[in-house]
């Protein structure tokens, strides 16, 4: 019965395994912290190999840098022995809703989600510290060894905010801010889709050194914008020789695919529809696209309807890298859509409501920031934050960047806006779009609004907001069902105990307290939420509490999972499991009265559920 790993991907070992599969030549091998051997990269051998000449040591080359780069990207594959632990009681509709919100530090959150999210996050939205001189960024300490980061992330509790203040004086002003970024956005870009965008808002202070970071970390070629946002109505009275009344918004998608965005239901269309047949009007557009990256499955021969073959000219310099749009079964599919004319396909592009959204977004209904300051009084009695985005502008972004069944994530998830932006929107148009909020617990400020009124944090404020804004909703709803609630989770240590000692420092009479692997406090609801972490499944998924044989289980989306801790394993226990024909069913190791036990577990499965994959720890 394999064992559960119990803590984040290792993304160093993913990495060179598809390191690997492109160059086994490369691996080699090296001694690790205890001296036993490991898999390392021999990186000169790596660079021979991407080089079409002799390559004898570092060259210069067009990048971005700063002190602690190598340090901040050993930070995004460290994996970490931590957990999400559920909250029932700080969460709205925790058994039905899709929703999530996270406390602790995103960057621990976003490694935890790895494996459940993967490529399944349509937008990410953030709105990271500005570096103004006057924020506060987190303190991720690169500066320390891999041993001591690992000792550091893997068993120690919670030891309070995270946050330092990053004023100008600071001789890394700039660095520890790129430091605090690269990380997180190199494990938000592997939870986007291959459709995904992620947009940030910044101001003048890194917006420059944001597009540079995100052109290393997503591709140059995948910039889609960079938006400017009038965020001030007029009349500012910022320092400098300048009022400024704008910031930017920053979007980059996962690929070049070429549908990462819609169209904007505001935007005035500037395509000019001059065909029309039964179906509406409609533009021509070549099906043949030059500059994109080529692709075996994207070029083919077709065959029009006079037996003409059209080919792709992708050899042809005056075409580079010329390969049509649309795939070969697409194009069986529709068909209908194509125009064979002048030695060339289109295809037709029926007009839709809307235009391709502009890249200044100044019109009122993008909001601006005295709209967020405004949002939150009216909800909360007070204002309680920082100049928070309006959820206008947030609501603008989701509509051209994410279909109305998309999984949305914010990690600096601030006031909760986009949460609220998300309810609005599905309240609107009947939409099923699902959010995950990742905020860190940071206290708030002795003496401010928000301690007077009885938050303790940042967390606790969003939390309300998103309470109040689901009430609202659904008091003004009758007969639709819209998704207001959220289940919070929140990061915490691992749930198993660390039970490493050497015999000479285990006394006889201590041995009982160590059968346990589990530590003290920790509920069967922790345990199943860590299972599913472990493999990878939407913690938004539903969990009912059930009997089998007379022991208490936790039964994940109707069988997805089956989970049993506390309760001696039986073989009436284990065939009445089996004879559910799970996916997936996961033991406690100290539960199995014996080896022989564990053995005629597995047994059991093989003859009544040979499909269940089972695992224990």
């Amino acid at each position: 019965m394999e064992k559960l790993k119990m803590h984040s991907p290792d993304l160093t070992e993913q990495n060179i395994d598809r390191i690997a599969e492109l160059f086994p030549q490369v691996i080699t091998e090296t001694l690790d912290a205890d001296d036993n051997p490991a898999r390392a990269i021999d990186f000169d051998a790596l660079r021979q190999e991407l080089s079409d000449h002799i390559v004898e040591g570092p060259q210069e080359r067009y990048q971005l840098d700063w002190p602690g780069k190598r340090a901040a990207a050993f930070a995004a594959n460290a994996p970490i022995a931590k957990t999400l632990r559920p909250v029932r009681e700080e969460s709205v509709d925790f058994d039905t809703t899709r929703n999530l919100f996270i406390e602790g530090d995103n960057l621990d959150a976003l490694k935890l989600l790895q494996e459940s999210y993967l490529g399944k996050v349509k937008l990410i939205y953030i709105d990271p510290p500005y570096n103004t001189g006057h924020d506060f960024v987190y303190d991720d300490d690169f500066a320390e060894s891999s041993a001591d980061y690992l000792a550091r992330s893997g068993q120690k509790s919670v030891t309070g905010d995270r946050l330092v203040a990053n004023t100008e004086a600071n001789g890394r002003f700039h660095s520890d801010w790129l430091s605090m970024m690269y990380p997180r956005l190199k494990l938000a870009r592997n939870l986007l889709r291959d459709d995904g965008v992620i947009c940030v808002s910044i101001d003048d202070n890194e917006v420059a050194n944001l597009v540079k970071l995100c052109e290393e970390v997503f591709g140059a070629d995948n910039h889609l914008a960079t938006f400017i946002w009038k965020s001030k109505s007029g009349g500012a009275n910022d320092s400098g020789e300048v009022a400024v009344d704008h910031e930017y918004v920053v979007c980059f998608s996962r690929t070049n695919s070429g549908s990462a965005l819609g169209l904007d239901p505001g935007a005035v269309a500037t395509t000019s529809y001059s065909n029309e047949d039964e179906h509406g009007r409609y533009a021509l557009e070549r099906l043949d696209k030059q500059n994109l990256q080529y692709s075996a499955s994207l070029d083919y021969d077709l065959v029009g309807p006079d037996g003409s073959i059209y080919q792709l000219r992708h050899r042809d310099p005056s075409r580079p890298n010329a390969v049509w749009r649309w795939a070969k079964e697409r194009v069986e599919r529709d068909i209908d859509r194509l125009v064979f004319k002048g030695g060339h396909v289109y295809t037709k592009n029926y007009e839709k409501e809307g235009g391709k959204p502009r890249s200044l977004l100044v019109d009122e209904r993008f909001g601006r920031t005295r709209t967020g300051n405004t949002e939150v009084r009216e909800l909360l009695g007070g204002s309680y934050f920082d100049n928070p985005k309006p959820t206008k502008l947030l609501s603008a972004i989701a509509t051209i960047a994410a279909s109305d069944d998309a999984v949305v994530l914010d990690f600096f998830a601030g006031s909760g806006s986009l949460g609220q932006a998300v309810m609005d929107l599905n309240a609107k148009d009947g939409g099923s779009r699902r959010f995950i909020l990742v905020q860190l617990p940071e206290r708030t400020p002795d003496g401010s609004d928000a301690r007077n009124a009885g938050f303790e944090s940042i967390a606790d404020v969003s939390r309300k907001r998103l309470g109040v804004v689901g009430s609202n909703i659904r008091s003004s709803l009758t007969g639709q069902q819209t998704d207001v609630g959220f289940r919070t989770l929140k990061v915490d240590s691992t749930n198993v105990a660390d039970v490493l000692r050497s015999p000479a420092d285990t006394a006889q009479d201590t041995l009982p307290a160590f059968e346990d692997s589990i530590k003290p406090g920790r509920t069967g609801e922790d345990l199943v939420f860590q299972v599913m972490l472990e493999w990878g499944l939407d913690l938004s998924l539903p969990i009912k509490a059930g009997v089998v044989a007379g022991c208490p289980i936790f039964d994940v989306d109707d069988g997805m999972l089956l989970a049993c801790f506390n309760c001696a394993i039986t073989t009436d226990l284990v065939k009445g499991l089996a004879s559910r024909q799970p996916l997936r069913v996961v033991f406690r190791d100290s539960d199995f009265e014996s080896d022989t036990a564990r053995i005629n577990a597995e047994q059991i499965f093989k003859e009544l559920s040979p499909a269940t994959e089972l695992r224990s720890f």
